[in-house]
């Protein structure tokens, strides 16, 4: 296993400028399985992928789903395995890195990388595991014309004056749930800690070990900024993923919202929507909470790697294609759909959340095998305390002993 993180700090914002790539797609009569999450700008990838090489492939399929995250190790653990790639994010790399599913890239990238930007090349221990194409971080979604019937001044800038908004916009009758948040219990929720979690200050780690450090006064105030959110939520919030969100914002049932920043387009677009949302809609950044200085949010990139259980050919011929779609004319045909890391790449107002997260100083996610099992601890162990069956004190202490239990498994802790 592997202990160091990825040095993706200082090049996040820089990542912007790769080349273009020419279609070419490998050896032919291969098959081309892709398992991916379910949002429009990895439609825009694989579809482009699969308009180009398709034709000299056995077969090309591609599985989006919400639950990638939760089936990838399973499906790639087989030999042969059940998909030929994953595009995948941060976390899902360590996730698959762990045991061993995702291969070294270096000669596929020598033999059909030429002008892929060395700043997209995920490189750890001198391999590269991933080749990142777009960015991605939660931040605030405002209605401005809400807000100005309620009598709040501008955009909230901090989880403070969400929380202040939220309840002026109660108090005058407009909505009793104005704020929407992905919060639904497991990987979600734990995310949600992370992000405020962060933003307070907070280390997830003891220095240079494997010892969980949330159990104390930023991670209280984590979780009690997590309860005043909630309070103003939808009732149902422990079971809203980004397409619950997303729906209620888009039939304007919600004023605030922290959504992930892919949801910018779809939200902003003229489908499935209202003039009065959309026009009234704006996009700014992850709010500061508790007088810190960096936006509560972690920060995301997505990429593309191939699976370890595979034949070689299978693996050239996936790898090929999928960098064959990664061109300004792709990004140019899906502008609006992602912040890509990419040559053609016009940042608009979907893309404006995002970039003020990163240009505030928000961290990347944290790259370090151990702490997928500490988001698992977070997310199963975090749904009493927000529901009111639990201190706060209690919540961090259960995720603490039941990260151990699970970290001394797989080898992390002794």
């Amino acid at each position: 296993m592997f202990l160091r993180k990825l040095a993706t700090v200082t090049t996040f914002v820089g990542l912007m400028g790769s080349a273009a790539y020419a279609a070419n797609c490998g050896p032919e009569g291969q098959s081309i399985r892709i398992l991916a999450s379910d949002f429009p700008a990895i439609h825009a990838v694989a579809g482009a992928a699969e308009a180009n090489c398709a034709g000299g492939a056995s077969d090309f399929a591609t599985n989006h789903t919400t639950e990638a995250r939760s089936i990838m190790n399973a499906a790639l653990t087989p030999n042969p395995s059940e998909y030929s790639s994953v595009i995948l994010a941060n976390a899902t790399l360590t996730q698959l890195m762990n045991d061993g599913l995702v291969r070294p890239l270096n000669d596929l990238v020598e033999k059909y990388g030429e002008n892929i930007s060395p700043n997209l090349l995920i490189t750890i221990d001198g391999n590269v595991m991933a080749v990142a194409f777009m960015a991605n971080s939660q931040h605030l979604f405002s209605r401005k014309d809400i807000l100005e019937q309620a009598g709040f001044e501008g955009i909230p800038a901090t989880y403070e004056e969400v929380i202040e908004a939220a309840k002026m916009i109660r108090e005058a009758g407009i909505m009793e749930h104005p704020i929407v948040i992905n919060m639904q219990t497991g990987w979600n929720l734990a995310e949600v800690f992370n992000m405020i979690y962060l933003g307070h200050g907070g280390e997830f780690f003891e220095p240079g070990s494997a010892e969980p450090s949330i159990n104390n006064e930023k991670g209280l105030a984590a979780l009690e900024t997590m309860k005043a959110i909630a309070e103003y939520a939808h009732p149902d919030h422990l079971t809203h993923a980004s397409n619950e969100t997303q729906g209620l914002w888009e039939s304007g049932q919600a004023a605030l919202g922290v959504m992930w920043g892919s949801r910018g387009a779809p939200i902003l677009d003229d489908e499935g929507s209202t003039e009065e949302v959309t026009s009234n809609t704006v996009l700014s950044g992850a709010p500061t909470v508790g007088g810190g200085s960096i936006p509560s949010a972690t920060l995301w990139w997505d990429g593309i790697s191939i699976a370890s259980n595979v034949s070689d050919e299978e693996a050239e011929a996936t790898f090929a294609a999928l960098v064959s779609a990664l061109t300004p004319e792709m990004v140019s045909a899906n502008n609006d759909d992602a912040v890509w890391l990419l040559d053609g790449f016009t940042p608009g107002p979907a893309a404006a959340g995002v970039a003020q997260t990163a240009q505030g100083g928000a961290k990347p996610y944290p790259m370090i095998p151990q702490m997928g099992l500490l988001h698992a601890a977070l997310g199963t162990e975090l749904s009493d305390f927000i529901k009111g069956d639990e201190s706060a004190e209690q919540a961090l202490a259960d995720v603490e002993s039941a990260y151990r239990t699970s970290a001394k498994e797989a080898g992390f802790l002794q």
